[in-house]
């Protein structure tokens, strides 16, 4: 994606859940460094401290954290039109828990939290808007652990089907066990009785 279409995308993004002037944009945009990743490659490591949001325009990215017995859990796939960080070192500048990597060869814009600042000082109007995106996550988190609490392997496969058709087409499927936290054969045996059942 060239960088015309790369902004396009962002500002389609933007003016969907704020009102923006021109100059507005245009301070944004500015504060934006692109970033090419191959596929397999990492845009954080756990133990490194993350400095930047990243906002996708082409490809698809994953994060997920390593418990002690070598285990991946998925936590978030960011394709286009997604925003994908680690806002708990972001804003702590403690080390990172999580990886970030790329599923597909992609391109992002990075920020970094210096840049959103200076941001926020010009154009007040990107407070609401990071305001309004980390209310539908946190929002979006709290139903995914109350699925995990309440719903069958199943009923997770089938809400995640319906939030995110896009993504269940394009990600392998043993990620996609990994952020219903069930197991891959468990995913295999509910794909198998869902298709049954058409």
């Amino acid at each position: 994606m060239n960088a015309s279409s790369a902004h396009d995308l962002l500002r389609t993004h933007l003016q969907a859940r704020v009102a923006l002037t021109n100059a507005e944009f245009a301070i944004f945009a500015n504060h934006l460094h692109p970033l090419s990743l191959d596929k397999r490659q990492h845009l954080l490591i756990s133990g490194d401290k993350c400095s930047h949001l990243a906002f996708v325009t082409q490809g698809c990215l994953r994060s997920y954290s390593i418990n002690a017995q070598g285990q991946e859990h998925t936590l978030q796939f960011a394709p286009e039109d997604w925003w994908v960080s680690d806002l708990y070192s972001l804003l702590t500048q403690q080390p990172s828990t999580m990886n970030i990597d790329a599923l597909e060869d992609s391109q992002m814009m990075l920020l970094s939290q210096a840049d959103l600042e200076t941001v926020y000082a010009q154009c007040p109007i990107f407070e609401r808007y990071f305001r309004l995106l980390m209310q539908g996550r946190y929002v979006a988190l709290q139903e995914r652990v109350n699925a995990s609490l309440s719903q069958t392997a199943a009923e997770k496969y089938q809400h995640f089907l319906r939030k995110y058709p896009s993504i269940a087409q394009r990600v392998p499927q043993h990620f996609i066990a990994s952020y219903l936290g069930i197991t891959p054969e468990s995913l295999s045996r509910v794909r198998r009785q869902t298709q049954l059942g058409k």
